[in-house]
């Protein structure tokens, strides 16, 4: 995030509370995340998402570039092609992984 920013609205891709609220509906959590000027919207990603970035573990740039395409719902669409901006999203990708903690017990 940048700290000369003083209003959201200003940020390119910004989207509407209206459309945060659908989103949320369909989706569940959504994250924003901002870069520069530019934000854009990610909802999680589900196991056949992650099935398929766990496929290019290899190359972290093409399983980033995957799990962003994927989660991508809305926003200024420079973060996917703009380096600087793909690459600031890129090193926050792994927030919107929630790995809950288990238990096993033998019985």
């Amino acid at each position: 995030m940048s700290e000369n920013k003083t209003d959201a609205s200003q940020l390119v891709g910004t989207a509407t509370a209206g459309q945060i609220a659908d989103w949320k509906r369909k989706h569940g959590d959504i994250f924003k995340a901002e870069v520069g000027d530019s934000v854009c919207y990610l909802k999680k990603p589900d196991r056949k998402t992650m099935s398929y970035v766990a496929t290019l573990g290899n190359n972290p740039v093409r399983a980033n570039e995957a799990l962003l395409q994927n989660c991508w719902l809305g926003g200024d669409e420079s973060i996917k092609t703009d380096d600087d901006k793909f690459f600031g999203v890129s090193a926050k990708l792994n927030e919107i992984v929630e790995i809950r903690e288990a238990e096993i017990s033998k019985l």
